[in-house]
């Protein structure tokens, strides 16, 4: 097959390709400190794959408009540098043909690397959608229909193959019973594909109509090629489509119409992991023993503990590490649109073997990016792990960038499921004893201040300082009435912050600096009156968050509320008020048996691991 280049400029691109850090960005998961990956404006699915020539090779749906628009086409590049630079920019479609979109790769063992995307090939200018919201019945966004292409590169992604290729995609009933009867098809991928004895899996996601919330319903399918990794002629490479049957992946019963975004992994044993994207507030998965031709009956995702994991209407991908462990990225709330995908969460995973065959235990999880604006939405990520580092991309649609991840993050992740020890970095006040009816006062080293005055600038404004506090403590009450004051280092004016118990039974924070003030509590249900509990509060001054953490679970509010962390304000200053801190006292009904404080945010890695610690000694 001929093999042409669709080189464009790079000058400006390599020129523009690296941004140093914004001003007092010195939090490695703040995503404005990220390397940029060049775009025509709008950008959308960095995905990368790591070439035989040591290349990054990077593609990305782009175009001059916002998502949707027309003129938007699939692009790739190229960087020897790990995302400092990139160059080598190729267009696999023209920005004036037909809308291509949603590209994904594969690289084979051959060194040859597929691109498979949407294409709208009949150029179709309007379908037909639900009226309302459509008010005319027609949508005019045509980025997600078409047919599934691909292209194909065997130099490393500097050029790519003139003619595109079809996949034919095998109808089911969610095709029949669209708008056309299945003479029109809708969907688009996300899905990173995969190789497993001998034969290649490409994601599909399929949609039913167009409506409110955009997609009206989705189905999940996996296209399985025998021979793509061995073809020299893309005419003869042969597809099925899995599930077996007339449906593909679902929410589990009762659930709502939209299973889509679906992500795989390959397990130890052959058995495949899907995790996918719902609209029921929790992400779905699912698995199959017999290589996607059936799938077991879905559920919503839980912990390791077996508590349900939370999620909105957004991306949620695993990506299986080197070392054979799993990393997962999601949202860790309730929410059911497609809002507040900010912060990003891990969790990392393990296998554990059960009668069915071998499965994955999840992790806590842990802040692994944010941004400052919480309307950003950060989304489509890909992860690459090179020389024991590990690099993950996102997009918030306008911008796309490159983050390498703190190496003892990821692994306290999965350290969680071995035994563990006491944090003592940043730990300033560590105090056993007993108190309760009577107060035990404490000298308590000054905290550090969230925000300051900035003397490098002109106008001496604020600089944010990303600094942090957490406060651990393990108690007995005999009851969960309200009021029971914990900890307390406030004056007589409210300055500075306590701990205390709250209505629903709960524990209260409230940090006061004086100008304003701000208070979040754990969630209801987990602490029990004469039990004894250990709990960590963790005040994160880089996505400013409050965050709980008892009996070594992070709270993420149950079925109470759509989420267990809150945000306080980024004009906070500090707590540093009374230079005592107050254990315990006549309101307490029970006993304060230790207290530690920390002058950083822990990490819920290192809450879990104290919990854990104290756990194993009882």
């Amino acid at each position: 097959m001929r093999i042409v280049a669709a080189v464009l400029s790079t000058t400006a691109l390599v020129a523009g390709a690296f941004t140093v850090p914004a001003a007092g960005v010195a939090d490695g998961r703040n995503i404005r400190g990220g390397l940029v990956i060049p775009s025509e404006s709008y950008a959308d699915q960095p995905y990368i794959v790591r070439t035989d020539d040591g290349a990054w090779l990077c593609i990305l749906t782009t175009g001059a408009g916002h998502e949707g628009s027309s003129g938007q086409h699939v692009i790739t590049l190229r960087s020897t540098d790990r995302g400092r630079t990139w160059s080598d920019r190729v267009a696999l479609e023209p920005p004036d043909g037909p809308e291509a979109s949603y590209a994904v790769t594969l690289k084979t063992p051959t060194g040859r690397v597929y691109a498979f995307y949407n294409h709208n090939t009949d150029n179709l200018r309007a379908v037909k959608a639900d009226n309302p919201p459509y008010r005319d019945g027609l949508s005019r966004r045509v980025d997600s229909l078409g047919q599934f292409v691909f292209k194909f590169s065997d130099d490393h992604g500097r050029t790519w193959s003139r003619e595109r290729h079809q996949v034919p995609v095998r109808e089911m009933e969610i095709d029949r019973q669209n708008p056309y009867g299945g003479r029109v098809r809708f969907f688009w991928n996300v899905g990173r594909p995969f190789i497993h004895a001998g034969a290649a899996y490409v994601p599909l996601h399929k949609v039913g109509g167009f409506g409110q919330g955009f997609f009206t319903r989705n189905e999940g399918v996996l296209l399985r090629s025998t021979n793509l990794l061995t073809a020299t002629d893309p005419r003869e490479v042969q597809w099925e489509t899995l599930p077996e049957g007339e449906h593909g992946l679902r929410t589990p019963p009762g659930g709502g119409p939209i299973a889509a975004e679906q992500s795989f992994a390959v397990l130890s044993d052959g058995s495949f992991y899907c995790v996918y994207r719902s609209v029921d507030g929790h992400p779905v998965f699912t698995y199959s023993r017999d290589q996607g031709r059936t799938w077991d009956v879905p559920q919503y995702q839980r912990f390791a503990d077996g508590t349900l994991m939370k999620h909105p209407r957004a991306a949620n991908f695993v990506w299986k590490c080197a070392n054979g462990k799993y990393l997962y990225w999601f949202h860790n709330h309730g929410g059911r649109s497609y809002e507040d995908r900010n912060p990003a969460w891990l969790c990392g995973g393990g296998e554990a073997d059960t009668p069915a065959g071998r499965v994955i235990r999840w992790s806590q999880p842990e802040i692994v990016l944010y941004d400052d604006d919480p309307y950003i939405r950060m989304s489509y990520p890909d992860l690459v792990e090179e020389d024991g580092a590990y690099y993950l991309t996102e997009t918030q649609k306008n911008i796309a960038r490159v983050h390498r991840i703190d190496p003892t993050l990821v692994e306290g992740l999965w350290a969680q499921f071995t035994p563990g020890i006491v944090a003592t970095n940043g730990l300033v006040l560590d105090w056993t004893g007993s108190a309760g009816s009577g107060a035990t006062e404490l000298p308590l080293p000054s905290l550090p201040r969230f925000v300051d005055r900035d003397g490098d600038r002109p106008d001496y404004g604020t600089k944010d300082l990303r600094a942090g506090f957490s406060l651990e403590l393990a108690f007995r009450l005999d009851e969960l009435k309200e009021g029971q004051m914990l900890l307390d280092n406030r004056t007589p004016d409210g300055r500075g912050f306590c701990l205390r118990t709250a209505p629903r039974g709960t524990v209260e924070l409230v940090l006061n600096d004086g100008r304003s003030e701000a208070r979040w509590d754990s969630d209801p249900g987990l602490l029990q009156a004469g039990k004894r509990h250990q709990l960590t509060v963790i005040v994160d001054g880089g996505p400013k968050i409050i965050s709980f953490v008892v009996d070594g679970r992070l709270c993420d509010g149950g079925s109470h509320r759509q989420f267990g962390w809150g945000r306080f304000s980024p004009n906070f200053r500090d707590v540093n008020a009374s230079t005592m801190l107050r254990v315990g006292g006549s309101s307490v009904k029970g006993r304060m048996e230790s207290v530690r404080i920390y002058n950083r945010a822990l990490r819920v890695s290192e809450a879990v691991g104290n919990h854990r610690t104290v756990a194993a000694g009882d």
